[in-house]
């Protein structure tokens, strides 16, 4: 089980063309390697980010900086209009035509400053309206300065998908380690100067401003500064940029909504508190999805079919069997030890946060697929099939919500999450089965197992302890429950000794070449 090469059996997709903007492809395992370093890079920051602030601001006043933090995502919405996603599937399709690639972004950039400026200014002015309404007179301020962050996440979102459609993820990683870094700086110097989620909220918007900053400097030199030449007047992409935007947006809003609606609802059901306590374990498992985003970066854009490439539908199948074991491993560990981990991380403050990552164990497991089914369907032009899917999602979440938060609390909006995922991710592989013509008997067969292994991973871990845990049995317990993780992948067939001693070999190949 592996992300298995292109079907010519080359581990390097067919070499870029004169006209390719930034010179060699990506091989697979580069692209991928670099997508999680991007990845990784981002989370580690946001992790230090989420574990300073929880502890500095404590349940309440993280709980006001994760309200205006979840209002500015839904209202992000109409100001990209679904263009981040949708023009990654247009410039994989002419990725060899730099001339087109160049009209494209810059057709896009235009209409992203039109949307993103709009309604980041409109979320501004309306912030003290918003702020009555939630009874929190303390998140007028907060909201001003996710405005700005708003405008500036847009475009890092933006260039981040061209990068990956170009094969040049080494620019996502330099874009992600500028805004990651600036943010963590700025997010410490403020909250110590000044303290608050206001100040939470201005590092945040310095972070996403500078990383759109250096997003703009690769781009100019990856094309050779055609864009700058070219200027942002109109070109003859927008009309078609935007069409299939209007399909994205419907999905990607429906999703957002349905990502954000919890912690929106917690809000109005309950306090800003509760927000603190439920959003906070979420911006953890936030970062553990982030090897199911970098692999889908690497693999997703390969599914594009252009006039010299045809769609790779092998690395896709094996990024998400991959995904599963992966996911499987990370499930069994904060399922086992949910209650350690929140207390080491977040601190004692955020004891009921515990519950809440047990409790969203479904959404962890079918967390590293998301990427990978919903951005297949984006990149082969099939965004207008997802649009049931992500409504029937979305309502599903929100009528478990509206009748669970009122009744038991925070863990409502676990159970909404848990059991709207499984409607979404499934219903997503059933389409890309049919449209991509892969057989789900292996992904199932891998499921089965990698469930099986984590169980028993996590039987191990639940022997050391539930509660409190030392260094060192924390350690032992980590290395013996991976030992019988692995064990039971190689009883059940799911990895052989054959695979493992070819992928050694693949490594060692890499380490020794130029």
């Amino acid at each position: 089980m592996s992300i298995r090469p292109a079907p010519d059996g080359s581990e390097q997709a067919p070499g870029a063309g004169p006209g390719t903007p930034g010179g060699q492809d990506d091989t697979l395992l580069r692209g991928t390697a670099l997508a999680f370093a991007a990845k990784l890079v981002g989370g580690l920051f946001t992790a230090g980010i989420v574990v300073f602030l929880s502890r500095r601001l404590g349940p309440t006043g993280y709980g006001v900086f994760a309200l205006a933090l979840s209002i500015a995502t839904l209202v992000e919405l109409p100001s990209d209009f679904g263009i981040a996603v949708s023009l990654p599937r247009f410039i994989a399709e002419h990725r060899d035509d730099r001339q087109t690639v160049i009209e494209l972004l810059a057709d896009a950039i235009r209409l992203k400053l039109l949307g993103s400026v709009l309604v980041g200014g409109g979320l501004a002015a309306l912030a003290g309206v918003i702020a009555s309404a939630y009874h929190t007179p303390g998140l007028a301020w907060p909201l001003r300065a996710m405005a700005i962050a708003l405008v500036g996440q847009s475009f890092v979102f933006l260039f981040a998908g061209v990068f990956g459609a170009l094969r040049r993820q080494k620019r996502s990683l330099l874009m992600n380690l500028a805004e990651s870094a600036m943010e963590l700086t700025a997010t410490l110097a403020l909250v110590l100067l000044s303290g608050g989620a206001t100040a939470a909220a201005f590092g945040r918007a310095a972070g996403y401003a500078f990383g759109a900053t250096a997003g703009v400097v690769l781009a100019i030199r990856m094309l050779d500064g055609g864009i700058v030449r070219g200027g942002l007047r109109p070109k003859r992409h927008a009309r078609r940029i935007a069409a299939y935007a209007g399909a994205v947006f419907i999905v990607d809003g429906a999703f957002t909504a349905f990502d954000q609606i919890d912690s929106v609802l917690i809000g109005a059901f309950l306090t800003a508190t509760s927000v603190g306590l439920w959003q906070a374990p979420l911006r953890l498992i936030v970062f553990l999805m982030y090897p199911g985003q970098a692999v889908a970066m690497a693999v997703v854009p390969r599914l594009a079919r252009s006039a010299r490439h045809e769609r790779e539908i092998g690395p896709f199948v094996g990024a998400l069997r991959l995904m599963i074991v992966v996911m499987a491993a990370i499930t069994a560990v904060t399922m086992a030890w949910a209650a350690p981990i929140i207390r080491l991380v977040l601190g004692s403050s955020f004891a009921a946060s515990a519950g809440v990552l047990r409790a969203l164990a479904p959404y962890v497991v079918l967390s590293g697929l998301v990427s990978l089914v919903s951005g297949g369907m984006n990149i082969i032009g099939a965004a207008r099939r997802r649009i049931p899917i992500a409504i029937a999602t979305l309502l599903v979440n929100l009528v478990i919500d509206v009748i669970l938060i009122p009744r038991i609390g925070i863990l409502g909006g676990a159970v909404g999450t848990d059991v709207a995922y499984c409607i979404y991710v499934p219903a997503h592989l059933l389409y890309c089965r049919r449209a991509l013509d892969i057989s789900l008997r292996p992904i199932a067969i891998t499921f089965a197992r990698a469930l099986l292994a984590g169980a028993a991973m996590a039987l191990v871990l639940v022997s050391f302890g539930t509660d409190h845990l030392g260094l060192l049995p924390a350690l032992l317990g980590v290395a013996l429950g991976g030992i019988v993780f692995a064990a039971v992948l190689l009883v059940t067939r799911e990895v052989s000794l054959a695979e493992l001693s070819r992928a050694r070999s693949a490594l060692a190949r890499r380490r020794s070449g130029p």
